[in-house]
């Protein structure tokens, strides 16, 4: 049950400072105008959060609680801004490869306008710099502290597209409307600067699923969501969003509440947000080594002309098979490899002696060689893969996927998945590739309730079959079934 709603309640003694709570008391007496409205469990404050601002518990709440509610009026984005008439009319010109032009158009306006409707909630960031987004940093900060991340190179992209960006759409639009938007005022550095707060605060709601049949939804861009921003990350969250979060786990008072942004590593984490989580309480956190450094490592171990030939040969059909990549990498997490199969075969066949590797080369050209099958989730979750003869399954999945070869050999990609709890509750995907073909097709589970398992060992009531047949056809599978409790 929720708890009662009342008015927004910012701690007063977070800090002796009153000038600099001034922004945070503005933020909750706006809040309390529109409508928004929090459980009487939780405030607002800046001390005791892991970030700037935070939400803390003042009472223990109980899982399924509703922690705060927003209008959606509230909600900032290009079709609730006071502009949002010049933007939709200009709607064509403003398309981009990153597709948030429109709404940074009107975060500039926004912000900087005595006007805005918004401005108590934007005013809690008079300097995007205490973001502390690598993109502030300077470049030799950048290559000197994550050299090796990702994130120096991820960066360097993300401005150069957001000047090419700026000069090639904002200021000729900006032009066109002198008495909304001034170049002198509405600066590089101000659209730089809101581009990383729409990366570290923005949501994007989920669009409702649609039948296979019907028109293709438009993209689903990036908005503002007062309050929920609030919400610090940690990848063991005890909140999710559905515009009106709702406690996933217990929360004690004092607690910092928490909302996760994904399941992110460290790097895409800074990269994004401007910060990491502590070692080693990221259990999304992984290590990447780029596979260029494994055939450099090779080049190193080659002693005469005919090795390098033989090398460059071997990387080649590595390269042809899709196994490795100029901008690939091999990743490691904490359950140990993730790209296991790519790492496997690499290793594999860099090692072949000459005359093997001729021969595994004549055997790599029938169709069973070739075929590469992929179950994963709709969020890229991976479930079990055969490629090439090599079987592997998912971290989430280990010791539960059955995914015979002489089954697949047959044209069968049906998977067995044992020892099913809710948490299996999920669309599957199964992509396939072969030498001629490439396909997409999806099982959905459901687990729809649990109840105690036969003692007959003969009756396994805890698995359930994700039935894929026949791939030249068309086939869309729902599977429904039930499992036992103790297996939860």
């Amino acid at each position: 049950m929720a708890s009662e709603a009342k008015r927004p309640k910012v701690d007063e003694d977070s800090t002796s400072d009153l000038s600099s709570e001034d922004p945070l008391k503005n933020f909750m007496r706006w809040c309390d105008k529109i409508g928004l409205t929090l459980s009487n469990k939780v405030y607002l404050s800046r001390e005791g959060t892991v970030a700037e601002y935070g939400m803390l518990a003042s009472g223990d709440i109980e899982e399924g609680e509703v922690v705060f509610s927003i209008p959606r009026a509230a909600v900032l984005f290009q079709s609730t801004t006071k502009v949002k008439a010049v933007l939709e009319e200009a709607k064509a010109s403003l398309d981009s490869a990153s597709g948030w032009v429109s709404l940074l158009m009107a975060l500039m306006w926004e912000y900087t306008s005595p006007e805005s409707y918004w401005g108590p909630y934007l005013s809690l960031w008079p300097d995007f710099k205490v973001l502390d987004h690598p993109m502030f940093w300077s470049e030799e900060e950048r290559v000197r502290l994550l050299q090796g991340t990702g994130v120096p190179e991820a960066v360097d992209t993300d401005l150069a597209n957001i000047r090419k960006e700026y000069s090639d759409i904002v200021l000729p639009f900006m032009r066109l409307h002198p008495d909304l938007w001034d170049p002198e005022k509405h600066t590089l550095q101000l659209y730089t600067s809101l581009v990383a707060f729409v990366m570290a605060y923005s949501f994007q709601e989920p669009l409702p699923e649609e039948d296979e049949d019907e028109v293709e939804q438009e993209p689903n861009f990036p908005m503002m969501v007062p309050m929920a921003d609030m919400l610090n990350h940690v990848s063991n969250h005890c909140v999710h969003l559905e515009f009106t979060p709702v406690r996933d786990t217990p929360t004690f008072d004092g607690e910092e509440v928490f909302n996760t942004y994904g399941e992110m590593a460290n790097w895409q984490l800074l990269h994004m947000y401007g910060f990491a989580e502590p070692y080693p309480g990221n259990s999304n956190d992984t290590a990447d080594i780029p596979m260029s450094n494994v055939y450099k490592a090779a080049v190193q171990a080659t002693q005469s002309r005919d090795d390098q030939r033989l090398l460059v040969d071997k990387w080649s059909m590595l390269c042809d098979m899709e196994m490795v990549g100029e901008k690939g990498v091999f990743i490691f997490g904490q359950s140990g490899v993730l790209t296991v199969t790519e790492l496997y075969n690499t290793l594999k066949i860099l090692s072949m002696p000459s005359e093997e590797f001729e021969e595994w080369k004549e055997n790599e050209g029938t169709p069973e060689a070739q075929l590469d099958v992929l179950w994963q989730t709709p969020g890229r979750k991976k479930v079990a893969r055969y490629s090439r003869g090599d079987h592997s399954v998912g971290i989430h999945f280990e010791g539960r996927v059955t995914f015979p070869t002489e089954r697949i050999r047959q044209g069968d990609f049906s998977i067995d998945i044992s020892s099913v709890t809710f948490r299996d509750e999920d669309s599957y995907e199964c992509v396939w590739k072969g030498p001629d073909e490439r396909g997409l097709k999806d099982v959905i589970l459901y687990v729809l309730r649990v109840y105690q398992c036969s003692t007959d060992q003969n009756q396994n009531v805890t698995s359930v079959v994700l039935e894929l047949k026949a791939p030249h056809t068309s086939t869309h599978t729902t599977t429904t079934t039930t499992f036992d409790r103790e297996q939860e």
